[in-house]
């Protein structure tokens, strides 16, 4: 078994690009018209993409099952609508969690008609299948983001954030140029997809800038540098 770290780098321009008109949507992963054979999943981690949704539009009802869907706002309000009943407004300093399990139909909408909508839509593999669907949604206190990797998403329904079915955990940073932090992986065996939202980091020694994405594999720790004011997002997620 090789255990030499191992690091993918997929910088911003590199991504799949769909421009609907109404949807804006880079793909970090292969995803609906853009397929690369290298970029399908990053482990458990199967989709990244970096959405803006036009005034008043949005994603009309569609089902999913098997996966966990999360969404992360940035800018505007996002409402979502499900066939379980859910009816809610998920807005910048939220994240919003669907376990897809046997069969859920939502849509997501622009709740606002007067500006965009920015978020990201992550898809997690679930080590379960066929569970109930569910919906949750959880409202981050920003300022424990600042110059900190608040826990934002973990395996267990008790921590800190919105839980899923996987062994993953998301953490968030809004950091302060010449900040550094030391992340310790959670579980043996994970690695972590780093996503810059915007900024510029370095990364075990990895230079990052606004939107890049590194894959980091075989490792036990990070040793994180902001080399600006910017926001990281780490997903760490089972590699096999």
């Amino acid at each position: 078994m090789n255990n030499t770290p191992r690091y993918t780098l997929h910088k911003a321009d590199s991504r799949g690009h769909a421009n609907h008109g109404w949807l804006n949507s880079y793909h970090s992963f292969s995803f609906g018209g853009y397929y690369h054979p290298e970029r399908i999943h990053f482990g458990a981690l199967r989709v990244l993409n970096d959405d803006t949704v036009a005034a008043g539009m949005g994603f009309s009802t569609h089902p999913h099952d098997n996966m966990e869907i999360i969404s992360i706002p940035t800018f505007g309000d996002l409402r979502h609508r499900d066939n379980t009943g859910n009816d809610a407004i998920i807005k910048q300093g939220d994240i919003q969690v669907m376990s897809a399990g046997t069969g859920i139909a939502h849509s997501e909408m622009n709740a606002n008609r007067d500006k965009e909508v920015r978020f990201f839509q992550i898809w997690i593999f679930p080590n379960q299948k066929n569970v109930t669907p569910r919906y949750d949604q959880y409202s981050m206190d920003l300022a424990k983001l600042h110059n900190n990797l608040a826990q934002v998403l973990s395996p267990n329904a008790d921590d800190e954030g919105v839980w899923i079915h996987q062994d993953a955990w998301f953490h968030l940073g809004h950091l302060d140029a010449g900040f550094s932090a030391h992340y310790q992986l959670k579980q043996a065996g994970n690695g972590v997809y780093a996503f810059v939202i915007e900024g510029d980091v370095t990364i075990n020694g990895h230079a990052l800038n606004r939107r890049d994405g590194l894959g980091i594999e075989n490792v036990d720790s990070l040793d994180i540098l902001a080399d600006s004011h910017a926001q990281l997002l780490l997903m760490e997620v089972p590699m096999q």
